[in-house]
């Protein structure tokens, strides 16, 4: 069991969770195509983090064409470049099924204003 922590430990990114769930997103992914390769950037809204450690997840939903698109990334993965954190979102809950049956603005999550100390 040690050996598969060691390993684990080794491929693990730093830095990795610097965003919520209830944030709006930019994920860096890279794309394989034959022989090209390139970079995908993904822009919606994180609505769940699941289990944790190397195995650790996170769902980004975002609207394209109408239509709701959800793909899930693995948050230690070697093809994550970056993820840019585009704005806090203010929620209180740890997972935002909920938003999949609404639509408009009802769909928008609150953004999360800090006050700054004066």
């Amino acid at each position: 069991m040690d050996v598969i922590k060691a390993i684990e430990s080794e491929q693990m990114k730093e830095n990795a969770e610097n965003f919520c769930v209830g944030d709006t997103v930019k994920v860096y992914f890279k794309i394989i195509e034959g022989t090209n390769e390139r970079v995908q950037v993904f822009e919606g809204l994180v609505i769940a983090k699941n289990n944790g450690g190397i195995r650790r997840t996170f769902v980004v939903r975002k609207i394209s064409y109408g239509v709701g698109v959800e793909r899930i990334f693995p948050m230690h993965s070697p093809r994550i470049e970056k993820i840019e954190v585009v704005r806090k979102g203010r929620v209180r809950r740890a997972k935002l099924y909920y938003i999949r049956d609404k639509v408009g603005k009802k769909a928008k999550v609150k953004e999360l204003i800090r006050k700054k100390n004066a």
